[in-house]
């Protein structure tokens, strides 16, 4: 739907809510299910629940099952206990069980009575794993298939249960007694092979699998590892309890990549699951104010190393134009290497193992950058003085200062900015912690040391 339809529809809808509610699901009974679905992200709850309360409910069913759906157990919440349940029932086990784990305690009370008995059962057996496993967003809904089936016993089976299965990427054939995983088969391979063929024949043997407390985010690799449209979950006795699909992975990736983009911007996670605008203004600084607080103690630092340097200063003017150039210079090259590890770490391209390797590349790297920088500040210095006196008698010296620091702190930030990474993987937390504003506030505090440093070396007798 074009985006200029969507704001005139989506103004229409505004006007009947304030008015009346009447003819608000005869507009929307035509628009796709993706399209609505973006219609009401743009409502605030209390208009998308009024709109969703509206809409039959196979139609409710279909937009909640749509993967650019937000605030969905926020949307429920609006709604009549009876109501959310007859939605939640038609949903998949996978996507029904993250709805649930995301509702309010006493809102899940009033609603998971009112779900059918084996649909609650499921349920219930879900939320006891944790949420960011593979348990905790599979799906039971798999084809099971007995091993003495033939491949023409086995496509109709499938048949007879194909409706009540959200999606058949794969069928497992699993041991009758202990149901343990024999092996995997996909629709592909029944079809193409003879219907009295045994299914055990065209099975694959040893298919990949996840456990089902293995983390979302090693699932989500082995997915796109071993190009993947779904993998079995087994429980710690090698039981079969269910299967993580391809559209799950999406969905892990996308809220993995979230959190991570946020600890990036020093911003806590899960703090903006709302869109930007309807994210209240009390919340959006409460959650930014923390880490701007730990990073504003930590630039105070700063300070306090210009402080211990407020002799060199006094005597060297000339040596203060260049704070900026030279915290900048570190906080940049820290963060750059920072970045490339993170994503290094998280495309699980290096180990913790690498750590070494890392340093002695990100050395040499560090090296080389500061090398170009630094030749770039003394040549700036020595043209600029080639015009103008702002330098002083002794600007040779100072570009050469100038030049040896910024090497120096370049080496530092990438240095320091490569292995926090490691550190923080090493100590169980999350790498990303460690990017742009941490990294930043740590070079410019050692950055300054180095400066100053090298200046008291090298303009010893003459500035200082």
């Amino acid at each position: 739907m074009p985006p200029e339809d969507l704001k005139a529809l989506l103004e229409r809808i505004h006007t009947r809510l304030d008015e009346s509610f009447v003819g608000i699901g005869q507009m929307v009974s035509d628009l796709r299910a993706a399209d609505l679905a973006d219609l009401i992200n743009q409502l605030t709850l209390s208009e998308a629940g009024a709109v969703v309360s509206m809409l039959a409910v196979a139609r409710s069913i279909e937009i909640f099952d749509q993967p650019t759906m937000r605030r969905r157990a926020a949307i429920l919440e609006q709604l009549e206990p009876a109501r959310v349940a007859e939605i939640l029932n038609g949903l998949s086990a996978d996507e029904r069980t993250d709805i649930v784990q995301k509702m309010g305690l006493h809102e899940r009370h009033l609603v998971v009575p009112k779900l059918s008995p084996e649909i609650r059962a499921e349920l219930e057996h879900l939320l006891q794993y944790p949420q960011h496993t593979a348990g905790g967003i599979m799906t039971t809904e798999f084809v099971q298939l007995d091993p003495a089936m033939t491949v023409g016993a086995a496509l109709k089976h499938i048949r007879s249960v194909a409706r009540e299965k959200e999606s058949i990427y794969a069928c497992y054939v699993l041991d009758p007694q202990t149901k343990h995983l024999l092996g995997a088969v996909s629709l592909r391979d029944l079809v193409m092979a003879e219907l009295s063929e045994p299914v055990k024949k065209c099975m694959r043997s040893k298919p990949i699998t996840v456990t089902a407390l293995e983390d979302q985010e090693s699932v989500a690799h082995k997915i796109a590892k071993y190009n993947l449209l779904a993998v079995p979950v087994l429980e710690t006795d090698g039981a079969v309890v269910g299967f993580v699909t391809v559209d799950d992975v999406i969905d892990v990736m996308i809220e993995e990549g979230t959190e991570d983009i946020l600890r990036m911007a020093a911003v806590e996670p899960g703090a903006l699951d709302k869109p930007y605008m309807q994210i209240r203004l009390p919340t959006m600084i409460r959650k930014r104010a923390g880490w701007l607080v730990v990073l504003f103690l930590g630039e105070m630092l700063t300070a306090t190393a210009m402080g211990f340097f407020e002799k060199e200063i006094e005597r060297a003017v000339v040596l203060a134009l260049f704070v900026p150039l030279i915290i900048s210079s570190g906080g940049n090259s820290g963060s750059q290497a920072s970045t490339l590890v993170i994503r290094a770490l998280a495309l699980s391209e290096v180990k913790l193992r690498d750590w070494w390797q890392v340093m002695r590349r990100e050395v040499l790297s560090g090296l080389g950058l500061g090398v170009i920088l630094g030749t770039i500040g003394f040549l700036r210095i020595t043209v600029w003085s080639a015009f103008s006196r702002i330098y002083g008698p002794h600007w040779l010296l100072v570009a050469f200062t100038v030049g040896v620091a910024l090497i120096g702190i370049v080496l530092w930030g990438t240095l320091a900015g490569s292995m926090l990474p490691f550190m923080l993987r090493r100590l169980g937390f999350d790498p990303a912690t460690s990017s742009a504003p941490f990294v930043a506030t740590l070079v410019d505090v050692t950055g300054l040391v180095i400066y100053f440093s090298v200046a008291v070396v090298v303009l010893r007798g003459t500035l200082l």
